[in-house]
């Protein structure tokens, strides 16, 4: 046989294999024995095998899994993964529907789906072809776990069309597989998984493919991100869109003229959820006409035109045994129950949320007693109540300190709030809760810098704030337990690298007052530099899109501080970035760049930018980074050790240039 045969052949069992595959995993209608779908397997396989060159990564001989990733590499969401906000009543989700009558008014639809308990991914396919899945993460970033995905039989890896998108889905673990997983676990000594929504994301979390493969995870897909050259206008049209290219969709979703359709489709899936194969946790409620969607915008977290009603919590007893007390970084004291050990939804609860002092005086909750405890919102444990008929009368009552339980100063309630606070700026845990954050993923993300090394460094007085982490000095580090020279260097390494971060990193990791990282990415974007930030008014913060009077307020009142402006001046002078480095060109100057509405790869190592700088600086002129080298790829920036993509650009015949072309184009145009 030769190639041109062999070539024809595997094309062939690749189609029959993908279609078998559809209506296996997608349909649930197989049109083959089992035994006759592992024959044309192996056939592939084989033939495979003997000519290697036409092996290609969505090949269905692929989906076992291939060699485990050192790490996850981090994704930048071409549109943002909002979070949606929750309706828990049937009041909060009439009040989103008057929103929306406020904004568009009646004449409008909604489209009804069941919230799968699992994990929100994306995927982004070429051509037809998949070619990269990563996480939510924060919505904005999140990580490849392309490998883990491929393993997954729901997930087509090629499409029964041609086209362009980028698509929504969630990723979870039927009910069956969920049991069958803790029985392996149990029989090896190995903890049990405590829900199906902690096993499917701790399973796409594996470095080890082949981990995610044993796993029987399956998806549904919700929504189209972005979409090349299709004609789609609402909601339902995309889902039965997703549908007609090959993606399994949920079936159980419906659209509904009025909320009172939408409260007797809430009803009735709260009665029959309990009979499905899989979990869950409520209803997603979204506006059907993509125009009125884009009419009603979003807010710095979520659409406004979509909401979860979140199903009511299970609800069980257990005894408070006692009272714990946490300091926040922003110096709010939190009382904590520490429960008698019992399972809520699924999950083994031992500490529940008291939220406050004004809470726990008007449960009358006591050291002692039976109490009720929920999840709200199937999340976040909480007590809701005391079962007065179980006391015994040796259960004892609680007050809340007068003085921080970590610093020893005194606590005070700001106007208009309920939570005491520490009002101590060198408050220890004040402190350490501020550098955990500042480390954090979102923020700064200096990997190797969790709870426990911040918590080892600031009590053996090495870091006092943020400034000091960038004076660390790896003679010292070696000293701490478990630092030994290579945690060491791979911590400095971290350091060193987060100096390079765009401003809006920055901006979240100082903690400012409402200011999330969604927040923090809008400010950057708007004022550059933070120079430019600090020197706004309250008036000019306001005119930033989704910067209100409060977030504003709060900007103004933090940068007014003396010790925060000292601060920002030793991080600049330690080296740390206060610019803003994404795309900042007006429309005008990118339609002049070379790289202005291209598709463009980077490659290999480059040794004069990060790959982060290299992506902005394209994007900034109006180029478009995509991850594979495809037939409509227009140009591949190929740097040193560059492999597959550049042998591949080669074979399309698209233009390539290398590091110092690339430097030079970017040095001509400015």
């Amino acid at each position: 046989m030769n190639i041109q045969e062999a070539e024809k052949q595997i094309n062939q069992l690749r189609d029959q294999l993908n279609q078998y595959n559809y209506e296996y995993y997608v349909l649930d209608q197989p049109s083959v024995p089992d035994a006759e779908y592992d024959r044309l397997m192996q056939k592939l396989i084989k033939l495979e095998e003997q000519f290697p060159m036409l092996v290609t990564p969505n090949s269905p001989s692929q989906r076992v899994g291939g060699e485990p990733l050192d790490a996850f590499q981090k994704v930048e969401h071409t549109v943002p993964m909002l979070s949606l906000s929750n309706a828990f009543n049937e009041q909060e989700l009439r009040d989103f529907d008057r929103r929306v009558r406020d904004r568009i008014g009646d004449d409008f639809s909604y489209v009804c789906e069941l919230k799968i308990d699992g994990l929100a991914v994306s995927l982004s396919y070429e051509d037809g072809e998949f070619i990269q899945g990563s996480t939510r993460g924060d919505g904005m970033i999140g990580e490849d776990i392309t490998s883990n995905l491929k393993t997954i039989r729901s997930i087509p890896l090629t499409l029964k069309k041609r086209v362009n998108l980028d698509v929504r889905g969630e990723v979870f673990m039927p009910k069956q597989s969920f049991l069958q997983l803790n029985e392996i676990r149990e029989k090896q000594g190995e903890m049990l998984f405590a829900n199906p929504r902690n096993a499917a994301a701790g399973s796409l979390r594996q470095l080890d493919p082949k981990i995610a493969a044993s796993r029987n995870l399956d998806i549904f897909l919700y929504g189209i991100g972005l979409i090349e050259d299709e004609e789609i206008h609402s909601h339902s049209e995309g889902l039965e869109f997703l549908q007609s290219v090959g993606f399994k969709v949920n079936p159980e979703w419906k659209r509904c003229e009025t909320i009172d359709e939408v409260m007797t489709f809430i009803d009735g899936w709260f009665e029959k959820r309990s009979n499905l194969d899989y979990e869950i946790d409520g209803i997603v409620i979204k506006v059907d006409s993509l125009a009125q969607q884009l009419e009603l915008s979003t807010t710095a977290r979520s659409p406004r035109w979509a909401t979860a009603y979140k199903f009511p919590a299970e609800e069980v007893a257990t005894k408070l045994i006692d009272i714990d007390l946490s300091v926040g970084r922003t110096g709010v004291v939190t009382p904590t129950a520490i429960l008698e050990p019992v399972t809520v939804a699924g999950t083994t609860v031992r500490r529940a949320s008291l939220h406050n002092e004004d809470l726990i005086k008007e449960k009358d909750i006591r050291i002692g007693d039976t109490v009720i405890i929920r999840k709200a919102g199937d999340i976040i444990p909480e007590v809701t109540q005391v079962i007065f008929d179980r006391r015994t009368g040796i259960e004892q009552p609680y007050s809340m300190p007068d003085n921080c339980p970590t610093c020893g100063s005194v606590l005070e309630r700001l106007d208009g709030e309920v939570a005491l606070r520490c009002l101590n700026p060198k408050c220890p845990a004040q402190i350490t809760e501020g550098l955990i954050h500042f480390a954090s993923r979102d923020a700064m993300n200096i990997e190797g810098l969790g709870e426990k090394v911040v918590e080892q460094l600031f009590n053996e007085r090495l870091i006092h704030d943020i400034a000091d982490l960038y004076k660390l000095e790896k003679e010292k580090l070696m000293k701490l337990e478990r630092m030994g020279d290579k945690s060491s260097n791979n911590l400095l390494e971290a350091i060193e690298r987060s100096k390079e971060n765009s401003l809006e990193r920055l901006l979240f990791g100082l903690g400012i007052r409402f200011v999330g990282a969604k927040a923090a990415r809008t400010l950057a974007e708007s004022c550059l530099t933070i120079d430019a930030l600090i020197s706004k008014t309250r008036a000019e913060l306001q005119q930033i899109d989704e910067i209100g009077e409060k977030m504003a307020d709060s900007i103004v009142r933090y940068f007014e501080k003396p010790e925060v402006v000292a601060l920002i001046e030793e991080l600049r002078s330690l080296g740390v970035n206060m610019m803003y480095k994404g795309a900042v060109r007006t429309e005008a100057e990118q339609s002049d760049s070379i790289f202005a509405g291209k598709k463009v790869v980077l490659t290999g190592k480059l040794s004069k930018f990060t790959r982060s700088e290299a992506k902005a600086a394209v994007e900034a002129r109006g180029g478009n980074v995509t991850s594979s080298v495809s037939k409509k790829t227009d140009l591949v920036i190929a740097g040193e050790d560059a492999g597959s993509k550049l042998t591949r650009a080669m074979e399309l015949d698209i233009h390539i240039m290398n590091e110092d072309e690339f430097q030079a184009s970017l040095d001509e145009q400015g």
